[in-house]
């Protein structure tokens, strides 16, 4: 098949890479151009506006988004929106929330054009080892779209999960779960650093011990011996964490509808505590401390 894939980013581009690889015609656009001669180079067919994109496909046509939430996304579908015609299909693939997805498929089909949303997971590892697809959207759609979710997944990896949303939705419950998982083996490292046995213990071998038969073995343990085999106690890096907006839509989600999620909740508002440098709450409960009790105090130096 003959696909556009609108934005190069980590994922994109490999995306478009992996699909050129089983056989499909790509034609690719990016806000900088670099990467769309990386791509050139490698067999793709360059465009330098989403009109030419869009020109160099057959009808009815099929654009992949990759690009992030918000702004740039929204953009990059009202021209979509002008330069497709009836019959053409748009697969939203970025982090975006799943109730804008029923917002944006409503104005394309007002120009005829069919809309899908994807939860694509699989990061820097997608290209060779293939990207977990969560699919929503119309099912004849999805069936006809089927050749391109084949290629992009690995065996059994890509799922028709619903009508349109569907898609966003299961992912931004996917990314709050990973949050919970993330914070749970951090914790755990934690509280073995602490111990009496943490000079003896290689937490590169531990991780990989743990992922031999054990119930917690998982591929984020996986990665995060190999982060460990880089750096014994990773003490290069700062305990800086950001979050994507699908861990917040995914606690919204839970108010919305009266689920209680202490785990993924907890695990969001962590990161947030990683940001704060002399966190003022933890001044305020020294405070209290050194005020009902008299307990000591540590003073700025």
């Amino acid at each position: 098949m003959k696909i556009g894939m609108i934005g190069l980013g980590r994922m994109g581009i490999n995306m478009a890479r992996r699909l050129m690889k089983n056989g499909h015609e790509v034609v690719v656009w990016n806000r900088s151009p670099g990467k769309v001669e990386t791509l050139m180079n490698e067999g793709a067919i360059g465009a330098y506006t989403i009109k030419e994109l869009t020109e160099s496909l057959p009808p009815p046509r099929i654009v992949w988004l990759m690009l992030p939430a918000g702004a740039p996304t929204e953009i990059a579908l009202r021209e979509l929106r002008s330069s497709l015609e009836t019959g053409d299909t748009v697969v939203e693939g970025g982090n975006s929330f799943y109730k804008d997805d029923i917002h944006r498929a409503k104005a394309m089909e007002e120009a005829g054009i069919r809309y899908m949303d994807a939860g694509v997971s699989g990061g820097i590892w997608g290209l060779d080892n293939g990207y977990c697809l969560m699919v929503g959207g119309a099912l004849e759609e999805f069936a006809r779209l089927e050749p391109i979710f084949k290629s992009l997944a690995p065996e059994n990896g890509y799922m028709h999960c619903g009508g349109i949303g569907a898609g966003h939705f299961i992912k931004m419950v996917h990314n709050g779960i990973e949050y919970g998982m993330m914070q749970a083996y951090a914790e755990g490292f934690a509280l073995i650093e602490d111990s009496p046995y943490t000079a003896e213990l290689d937490f590169s071998q531990l991780a990989g011990l743990w992922n031999q038969g054990s119930v917690i073995r998982s591929w984020l343990l996986e990665l995060t011996g190999k982060a460990f085999s880089k750096s014994r106690r990773l003490d290069e890096l700062k305990g800086h964490v950001e979050d994507s907006g699908e861990g917040r839509w995914t606690i919204q989600q839970a108010l919305e509808t009266g689920t209680p999620v202490p785990v993924l909740s907890a695990a969001l508002f962590e990161r947030f505590s990683s940001r704060r440098d002399d966190d003022f709450r933890n001044r305020v409960l020294a405070a209290m401390r050194r005020e009902f009790g008299g307990h000591p105090v540590r003073d700025k130096k």
